[in-house]
């Protein structure tokens, strides 16, 4: 298995907060490395999933009292919404005996409403860490970076034998999420039309959220719309990139940019599963830029600004990230390796003035353009903004 950079991450947020809560999708290995970082240390796990376990917590305050001590696992938390506020006195009463920090690590699978139930009863207490699908920094030396943009980046897809098995497993992911998950956390919403939404949104990756057209499609309501997105944004499956705004004076396009947040559940909802399908489909300039993207982003730390670009006019820039307030990058994705800058790109630097005009590119050099324009490989960009950090 692969080496997850989120791990001492985890492990400084336990050591210094009553609580952690780690989020991101199924399947991603929140559970795995739960277990690892518990073994480390007394602990229990428990997965609220299981009947058996989760009737042990019917008197939570008693079960906490009979392992004192010890760092308590919960599973799938998002599964049992009372917990909560129970746990606020768990905790005092467990610093008052002297264990201020690694009380509890949470898991959970859905992110806002996991941040809404925990930060009104825990403010103060928790800490929040989101993981992700594995990335380009690592895989490195392992898997190339063609076939992680095409299967994506969650374990079990990467470590299938052939394509048709990571693509079958990433079909059964998506079945997995519309036919049970989406349903146990409340919303009536038909697998199938979920599944059309979603695939409208992989066939449109890194346009501009467009919900009237959208509801004509599935004939629904834009409101309804709206709520779709919200859902699959809020079980991290999809990424909403907002529009970047500066007072220049500028007509901006105001709609977020949409993306499936990995790329090889896009591919699988597209039915792509080798690299020539996927090189001689209309997605691959959608799908480079989205895979582009959430690595970027993955980098970053929450006081980053980012966002993209587009004025009326056509000026337009892919993602400008504010990494402080005297450096301001300006990115354009091309998966082509030798890119070339469109018009539009150009004016938008001149309205936003950038400290940095970078060009991420398919290919594996770094080389200069014209216009003080750097061309970079994407791992290339991963570790200057590492060193940046």
């Amino acid at each position: 298995m692969y080496k997850r950079k989120i791990e001492p991450k985890v492990h400084a947020l336990l050591a210094s907060h009553a609580a952690v809560a780690l989020t991101g999708p199924r399947q991603v290995g929140k559970t795995t490395l739960a277990l690892e970082i518990a073994g480390q240390q007394p602990s229990i796990y428990l997965d609220l999933e299981s009947p058996r376990d989760l009737s042990k917590l019917d008197d939570i305050e008693a079960f906490c009292d009979f392992h004192p001590d010890k760092l308590i696992v919960l599973d799938e938390v998002q599964r049992l919404p009372g917990l909560f506020a129970p746990l606020r006195s768990i905790i005092d009463k467990r610093r008052r005996q002297g264990q201020k920090y690694g009380q509890f690590l949470l898991l959970g699978s859905a992110s806002m409403s996991l941040l809404q139930q925990s930060s009104e009863s825990l403010a103060g207490r928790i800490a929040y860490a989101e993981m992700v699908p594995l990335g380009v920094d690592e895989t490195v030396g392992a898997v190339n970076i063609n076939e992680l943009h095409l299967r994506g980046g969650f374990p079990e897809s990467i470590l299938a034998k052939t394509e048709s098995t990571s693509l079958h497993w990433r079909e059964n992911f998506i079945r997995t999420y519309l036919e049970r998950d989406i349903a146990s956390l409340g919303p009536r919403i038909p697998a199938e039309t979920l599944r059309r939404f979603w695939t409208m949104l992989a066939h449109t990756q890194g346009d501009t959220f467009n919900a009237s057209s959208l509801a004509r499609g599935l004939d629904v309501s834009g409101v309804t719309i709206a709520r779709y997105l919200d859902l699959l944004v809020d079980l991290l499956l999809v990424r909403r990139l907002p529009a970047w705004h500066s007072n220049i004076g500028k007509r901006m396009i105001k709609a977020p940019k949409v993306y499936i947040r990995d790329s090889g559940i896009c591919h699988a909802l597209l039915g792509i599963q080798t690299q020539d399908e996927l090189l001689g489909h209309p997605v691959i300039g959608g799908s480079w830029e989205g895979f582009v993207l959430e690595q970027i982003l993955n980098q970053l730390p929450m006081r980053a600004q980012t966002g993209f670009y587009r004025s009326s006019g056509g000026a337009e820039i892919d993602l400008v990230i504010e990494l402080s307030q005297k450096e301001r990058w300006a990115i354009e994705i091309k998966c082509s390796s030798s890119p070339v800058v469109s018009k539009g790109f150009h004016l938008a630097c001149e309205d936003i003035s950038p400290t940095r005009k970078i060009v991420v590119h398919g290919g594996s050099t770094a080389f200069p353009m014209k216009h003080q324009i750097e061309a970079l490989p994407l791992a290339d960009l991963l570790t200057q903004l590492q060193q940046f950090f």
